[in-house]
C-alpha cells in the first residue's frame, strides 16, 4: 500500500469536534506547560483563547480543515488532524495540531496523514504548509525532518537561579 493509500481524511462530525477540541485544548496546555515551564493553569488559560481566536467558528472557520484520520486499510479511526492559515506566511497553511492515537503509533500514520495533509493544502492552491514541533517531541521532530520540513527558527530556554554568577568568563 502507497503512503497516499494508507491514510484518508475525511471532516469531523460536530460530535466529533466537541470531543476533540476539549481534548486537544488540554493536550496543547500540557505540551506548552512541559516545555516552557509555565504552570498548567496558565498554559491551559492561553490555549483556550488561542482556540477561540484560530477556530471562532468551529468547524465552518474559513481556510481550516479539521478532520478524523481514517486507516485506508480497515476503515477505522485513527486520528486527528487541524490545519488553517500559517498565523505569519500569508498564503501557507499551518499543522496545528496532528494526534494519532498512541496505540496506532510506528505503523507509519503519521507520515501518511501528512502526506494527505499536504495533498490536500497542494489541491487547494496552496504551495507551503509549516507547523510547529516541540522540542522534546524527539520522534516528530525526526518524521518532519525525514519529510522534508526546514527548521525556521530555534526557541531556546535555560532556568537560572536568582543571583548565580555567570562562571564561563562573559560580561553580564
Amino acid at each position: 500500500m502507497t503512503d497516499g493509500a494508507r491514510v484518508r481524511l475525511r471532516p469531523m462530525t460536530d460530535v466529533e469536534f466537541g470531543t476533540w477540541r476539549a481534548s486537544a485544548i488540554e493536550s496543547y496546555a500540557a505540551d506548552v506547560a512541559l516545555a516552557s515551564g509555565v504552570p498548567l493553569d496558565l498554559a491551559t488559560e492561553r490555549s483556550r483563547a488561542e482556540f477561540e481566536e484560530l477556530l471562532p467558528d468551529g468547524l465552518s472557520t474559513h481556510g481550516s480543515w479539521v478532520l478524523t484520520i481514517v486507516d485506508g486499510a480497515d476503515g477505522s479511526d485513527v486520528g486527528t488532524l487541524w490545519i488553517g492559515p500559517h498565523p505569519r506566511r500569508p498564503g501557507a497553511a499551518y499543522v496545528f495540531d496532528i494526534e494519532v492515537d498512541a496505540a496506532q503509533r510506528g505503523r507509519g500514520l503519521g507520515r501518511a496523514s501528512m502526506l494527505a495533509a499536504e495533498h490536500l493544502v497542494g489541491e487547494a492552491g496552496i504551495t507551503e504548509i509549516g507547523l510547529n514541533v516541540f522540542g522534546f517531541n524527539e520522534r516528530a521532530r525526526r518524521l518532519y525532518d525525514s519529510l522534508g520540513y526546514r527548521v525556521v527558527a530555534t526557541q531556546m530556554t535555560k532556568s537560572v537561579a536568582a543571583g548565580e554568577s555567570r562562571r564561563d568568563g562573559a560580561a553580564g
